[in-house]
């Protein structure tokens, strides 16, 4: 693949929402073999420490940082909510694979997936066509199927 046809797909968000995916399923292995012979809760600490340096690092490396005070009150507020529920919700997956398999815990994780498009028509004002809820159906019959 040439240098301009990788910047290319570089620039769709299917290129980074799939190697989200794979990070994702990364994650699952990694915890669940970290959280072995730790707390839950002080794994996720350790996970949220090394998160916290490597995205600083990024973003004062790559001049990405921007004063706090030029950042808007409303924009503050929800992504302060959004760290509390990303803190609340890998604690839960966190516990999750304590105590269970990752080949059934990652996938109800995943059910997520399910209810970002149920909260996105019901408060964002979002549309999904037909065909885009027979997907969001089978994610969650596939989630469900893997997990039980």
């Amino acid at each position: 693949m040439s240098g301009g046809a990788l910047q290319s797909w570089q620039a769709h968000w299917q290129f980074w929402a799939l190697l989200s995916a794979v990070f994702a399923a990364l994650t699952a292995i990694f915890a669940k073999v970290g959280v072995e012979a730790v707390n839950a809760d002080l794994a996720t600490l350790i996970r949220t420490c090394v998160i916290l340096v490597t995205l600083a690092l990024i973003v004062v490396m790559s001049g990405q940082w921007q004063a706090p005070g030029s950042i808007s009150g409303r924009t503050w507020l929800f992504l302060v909510l959004s760290g509390l529920a990303t803190g609340a919700s890998w604690l839960c997956y966190f516990r999750a694979l304590k105590a269970g398999q990752a080949a059934q815990v990652a996938p109800v994780d995943k059910l997520s997936v399910v209810l970002v498009a149920i909260f996105g028509v019901v408060f964002l004002g979002e549309t999904l066509s037909a065909r885009g809820w027979i997907g969001v159906t089978l994610v969650g019959a596939g989630a469900v199927l893997l997990a039980w």
